[in-house]
């Protein structure tokens, strides 16, 4: 520690802070405008002037050291402060000072100081034009007084590096990519740089000219990184959405989609109304009251309840939904349905991660915290793409690789953040298994692999090296094309590091071997000793969904009751039957895959679906379309009439993430909660409110009166969420599972007094790697690797209806040049995609991410109905589908017959 004094006060400060770090811990406000917190201190604008042993210094950009004398009340120090901002104001055009100080900075100090224009007499900049390309960020490149913010918010915390300052003295200004329209350049509408411009000169188009007048603190509802947001409301609606700059995961950050995309809330098309059949299947949907459609489903469910036992219902919960919606519709299932039917959207993504990391560590969640990334020295990213599906921590990762960490990509495409890695894994979809053993089979061969921490904390290790044996890298090669040298050197720099972590996406987890996937990299994270050890990094799986690990911690599953309780445990069925009443079914139920084929052989009459568009999202579309047909009854819970909902009976029009109250837990098992920030539109309901109605249709109390009460209960009956309550999380913030009890802090790490299996010990997986369960032929001989686009999100329902549209407005199919070439097809031209199950035509889009033989596209557009195409092969041991292997023909579209 360092002491200074600050006007005669004696201050401690920590070693190599600043003299404005100094001021602060005295307690005292200094004025800045260069300077924001987040990145690297310029000391370009001079107004925070103080002297410091006598010399008038920048506070911010100046180190302290012991005994230093500072004093903030110097008068040269002042005037010259005072002088520099006179400077820079006018060199502004009258205007800049005309904005309200709620919106500008230099408007606030301006005032402190008592500046009210400049005193220099030169010619203030006027004309230089508004760029307003963007949707969402307008540039008044009049008000720019080139302080740098923005362009080391874009460079430092987002990592794009989209924006530079440009021009001499005072005619630099700001300027996008290469000078041209925003739109056109490489940012990603971060928003980043609204928020940290001091004086107006980029600003949020669609806030301009409104006031907010309460402000909501609430959890993002799209990816499963979980960023805090601050809403910004008036009469009118929301006025803008900010990242809360003391969030624990996105730390004053957010993406587009966070930041911008939340126009859906005010859509035209928006369910507003509930919808019934009157003449049964085949007649149109007709508007009805909601007394009138609750009655409808209570009727038909108890109906098909009783005629056919409550084994011939099934309930589709949603990773949209909070915690408390998923707890009290698997409640209800269980105990006035009578059924164990009852699965949620993990199954299509990350069912493999609960499966896998329980049987090597004990629990079905990440073991780390994002923020021990910030001290990892090599990154291993396997599967994941997370500067386009998870931004906020892409950005962080990219933060880590320029502060000098390594990076290693293993990833099909060459991704945004293979192009800055030290090493990229391309190998072929569906060779992660190998690819995992190779770089096993190196750790150990080369000595770098932890044997002490092996021998004392995990078993299967012998088993393991002798699988390995058939593991060389020469054998891992051919299987996934990856080079041994590759393969080597990615395995030393892992091998090598003392603070490795692992993060991974779906394209570990949605193959048909996806739990093998999760287990073999998961060995990694073991042989080097990075998990449950004192700074160990870990294993961090991407969610795809807001709430993916909430839904399924909330017992939205067929096989186990909230916190992963089976629900064929006794002694687990006894303690639930105590609260509730009721025992619930004791045989597990149907998984997703297992309701549309006892749909389609009769065994399954009812299926009641929250918030998911199964028709769009899940694979073979026609198979799901014709379970849908089959069934004598299905409910659909949704904001508007996805393509599944025109074929329900019964479609219930519920609220969005923005106008609920609750909680979601994040990919690293962080609760947090979620709060209205605006009341849904007149006739929406919430999930929460829907299913009380249902069960009240239904001559049934579930005694869940309010979200909380709903989470008070869960709290009651699940151990490890034993100390997790709406009020703490309200009070502290957020609360990371395990917490068994109220005075129980959280649990950031996982594992660090022992592993949650039976014995205490982890389990090192001894996987063959096995072939997908499509491959490529001479009829189909290219692979389709399905995922997501920056812009949108899933099927697009919420993105699509926002000005995200304007950013990417339809959906491609990605190939290489070379197999353009081949084909005979230029970028832009119709290309037929054909599977074995079914054709669609996309414009083609050539880049150099795609390796030969290989096509990419996602799902976000009604026309892109990729999941036509997709196979039903399913992982072996989740039966998550298999999304990233299909076997797909490509021709010019008028090449090849329909």
């Amino acid at each position: 520690m360092t002491f200074v004094y600050v006007a005669g006060i004696p201050v401690e400060i920590p070693d190599g802070a600043t003299v404005l770090d100094a001021l602060r811990a005295a307690g005292l406000d200094p004025a800045t405008l260069c300077h924001d917190d987040r990145l690297t201190p310029r000391g370009s604008c001079r107004i925070c002037l103080v002297a410091a042993d006598h010399r008038v210094v920048a506070a911010c950009t100046t180190p302290v050291r012991e005994g230093m004398v500072i004093d903030p009340e110097d008068a040269h120090a002042r005037a010259a402060a005072h002088g520099a901002l006179e400077l820079i104001v006018s060199e502004l055009p009258p205007r800049a000072l005309g904005i309200a100080a709620s919106q500008s900075e230099l408007v606030r100090l301006c005032e402190r100081m008592g500046v009210h224009g400049g005193e220099f007499g030169g010619a203030a900049r006027e004309g230089e034009g508004i760029d307003d390309s963007n949707p969402y960020i307008t540039l008044d490149r009049d008000l720019c007084i080139a302080c740098g913010r923005c362009v080391s918010m874009c460079s430092e915390v987002q990592g794009t590096f989209a924006l530079e300052l440009s021009g001499r003295g005072f005619d630099t200004v700001v300027v996008p990519g290469d000078g041209g329209p925003w739109a056109q350049s490489p940012c990603v509408s971060c928003g980043g740089c609204v928020d940290t411009c001091p004086t107006g000169a980029l600003t949020e188009t669609h806030a301009a000219g409104r006031t907010a007048t309460a402000t909501t603190t609430t959890t993002c509802g799209y990816c499963g990184v979980g960023c805090t947001l601050d809403v910004h409301t008036d009469t009118g609606g929301i006025v803008s959405v900010t990242p809360n700059r003391d969030a624990p995961v996105n730390r004053g950050h957010a993406c587009v989609k966070g930041r911008f995309a939340h126009g859906f809330i005010e859509s035209g098309d928006r369910l507003t109304q509930p919808l019934i059949r009157s003449a049964g299947r085949g007649s149109p949907l007709r508007t009805a009251t909601w007394e009138e459609a609750l009655s409808v489903v209570a009727g038909e469910l108890t109906r098909i309840r009783d005629l056919h036992g409550g084994s011939a219902i099934g309930m589709i919960c949603s990773a949209r939904a909070t915690n408390e919606e998923n707890y009290l519709a698997q409640k209800i299932a269980r105990t006035v349905l009578g059924t164990n039917n009852i699965d949620n959207c993990s199954r299509l993504c990350h069912a493999p991660t609960a499966a896998g990391l329980t049987a090597s560590f004990g629990l079905a969640g990440g073991t780390n915290s994002l923020d021990d990334l910030e001290h990892a020295d090599c990154i291993l990213v396997a599967g994941a793409n997370p500067t386009e599906a998870h931004p906020v921590v892409g950005a962080r990762i990219t933060h880590r690789v320029l502060a000098g960490a390594r990076l290693i990509v293993i990833d099909p495409r060459r991704t945004g953040l293979a192009e800055i890695a030290s090493v990229h894994l391309g190998g072929r979809p569906g060779s992660n298994v190998a690819v995992f053993n190779g770089l096993a089979r190196v750790l150990l061969d080369e000595g770098m692999a932890d044997l002490e921490y092996l021998g004392a904390r995990t078993g299967g290790l012998a088993e393991l090296i002798e699988l390995l044996e058939d593991y060389p890298p020469e054998r891992v090669a051919e299987i996934s094309g990856v080079s041994v040298q590759s393969l080597r050197t990615a395995a030393r720099l892992f091998g090598r590091a003392e603070h490795p972590v692992i993060l991974y996406g779906l394209g570990v987890t949605e193959h048909a071997h996806g739990t093998d996937g999760v287990r073999t990299l998961a060995n990694l994270a073991l042989l080097r000793g990075t998990v449950g050890t004192p700074g160990g990094c870990g294993v961090l799986p991407l969610r795809g969904q807001n709430n993916v690990q909430g839904a399924s911690d909330m017992g939205a599953l067929p096989d186990v009751l909230p916190g992963y309780q089976r629900v064929s445990d006794p002694g687990v069925r006894q303690r639930f039957t105590r609260e509730w009443g009721i025992s619930p079914p004791e045989r597990p139920g149907l998984r997703i895959p297992a309701m549309f084929g006892a749909a389609l052989d009769g065994s399954l009459r009812a299926l009641y679906v929250i918030g998911e568009d199964l028709v769009t999202s899940d694979p073979d579309s026609h198979h799901v379309r014709a379970a849908l047909d089959a069934c004598d009854f299905v409910v659909s819970q949704d904001l508007f009439l996805s393509r599944t909902a025109e074929l329900a009976d019964v479609v219930l029009p519920a609220a969005a993430f923005l106008e609920k109250d609750g909680t979601f837990v994040n990919f690293e098992r962080r609760f947090q909660r979620v709060r209205p920030a605006l009341a849904p539109p007149p006739g929406v309901r919430s999930d929460f409110a829907i299913l009380n109605g249902l069960a009240a249709a239904m001559g049934v109390d579930p005694r869940c009166p309010t979200p909380a009460a709903a989470l008070a209960e869960c709290a009651r009956l699940t151990p490890v969420f034993g100390g997790i309550s709406h009020a703490r999380l309200d009070e502290e913030g957020s609360l990371q599972w395990p917490c068994p009890d109220r005075g129980h802090p959280g649990t950031p790490t996982l594992y660090l007094n022992g592993f949650a299996t039976a014995d205490g010990r982890a389990a090192l997986a001894a996987r063959p790697y096995l072939p997908p369960g499509e491959e490529p032929d001479r009829e189909y001989p290219f692979v389709l690797v399905t995922g997501r686009r920056l812009v949108h999100y899933n099927s697009g329902s919420m993105t699509r209806r926002t000005p995200n549209i304007e950013l990417l407005s339809a959906e491609t199919v990605d190939l290489a040049p070379d197999d353009a070439a081949a084909l005979g097809i230029s970028d832009g031209d119709p290309v037929e995609i054909r599977s074995r199950r079914g054709r669609m035509v996309l414009p083609a889009r050539l880049t150099t991410q795609m390796a030969p033989g290989q096509v990419f596209t996602a799902f976000h557009f009604p026309l892109a109905r990729t999941n036509e195409l997709t196979s039903s092969r399913t992982d072996s041991v989740t039966d998550c589908p298999e999304y990233k292997v299909t076997a797909v023909a490509l021709g010019a579209a008028h090449d090849l017959a329909p």
